[in-house]
């Protein structure tokens, strides 16, 4: 199968190119520079130079590798900032790709008559705040986020919208869990371990909160599975233990030896 990986040098795009190319896939990988495109090379694909929000340079692109299907990974997410006030202006561009860059992704695929498309995007603190503990995809997400977050949910809503439309295209959406490993923020120098080993990520109350985690390895197999699997949907991409944050944020400090983190009354 002839696979398109927009946005392959992000920390789940660099595992998924090398899984493709071990599967037999024939793979036509993006990346907006040079040195970038000759990793990708090494990595046993053909490279492409385009930036997901050049809509004519995109679908050019597209029509060029003429793919069976496309996988949007497209995010800005490195380097990312931990002050979360500034939440959506830390996610401006990735909004931007999940938005536009969606949008550019789906006509260039019409226009290269490609079939299918599978899009990362991201379960965790955007589902409801009400119901159950454990959210399936039908719980839906919170209809009044905090708001410094608003626009990043909204383009978080706008990519799965897109691609689950009655359309032409088979679109399917793989919701992560926070994810895990290297090239991303929880590992050495990572945005969360820095808050983490600096107390400035406390335990609220009981720490009763739960997160689900993925490592970046399983989030791209489950992404080579979708390739000629599953159909049209939202689908929620997890470990298979979620842990509440009193149990796992100690267990991080410790294993980088920083202090416990400090706790504070709701």
């Amino acid at each position: 199968m002839k696979v398109l990986v927009a946005g392959a040098t992000g920390a789940v795009g660099k595992r998924l190119v090398p899984m493709l190319v071990s599967a037999g896939h024939d793979v036509v990988a993006t990346t907006r520079s040079q040195p970038k495109a000759e990793q990708l090379r090494a990595q046993g694909s053909r490279a492409a130079i385009v930036d997901g929000l050049d809509r004519d340079g995109l679908i050019e692109a597209v029509k060029r590798a003429e793919p069976d299907v496309i996988v949007h990974q497209m995010t800005a997410l490195a380097g990312l900032g931990s002050n979360l006030r500034r939440f959506d202006r830390n996610f401006a561009v990735t909004n931007r790709l999940r938005t536009e860059g969606t949008e550019n992704m789906l006509a260039a695929a019409r226009q290269a008559a490609v079939p299918r498309l599978v899009a990362q995007s991201y379960t965790g603190w955007p589902n409801i705040r009400a119901g159950g503990m454990v959210k399936a995809e039908q719980d839906g997400l919170d209809p009044d986020p905090p708001k410094a977050q608003r626009k990043s949910l909204q383009a978080i809503k706008e990519l799965e919208q897109l691609l689950t439309a009655p359309s032409d295209i088979e679109g399917i959406v793989l919701r992560c869990g926070n994810l895990y490993g290297p090239g991303t923020g929880i590992e050495h120098g990572g945005a969360l371990l820095d808050l983490v080993a600096k107390r400035r990520f406390p335990i609220i109350g009981p720490g009763a909160g739960v997160w689900s985690f993925v490592h970046i390895d399983d989030a791209a197999a489950v992404t080579v599975a979708a390739l000629d699997h599953g159909q049209s949907g939202v689908f929620n991409v997890v470990d298979d233990e979620p842990a509440s944050v009193s149990t796992w944020l100690p267990y991080l400090a410790q294993a980088i030896g920083a202090k416990p983190p400090r706790r504070l009354p709701i």
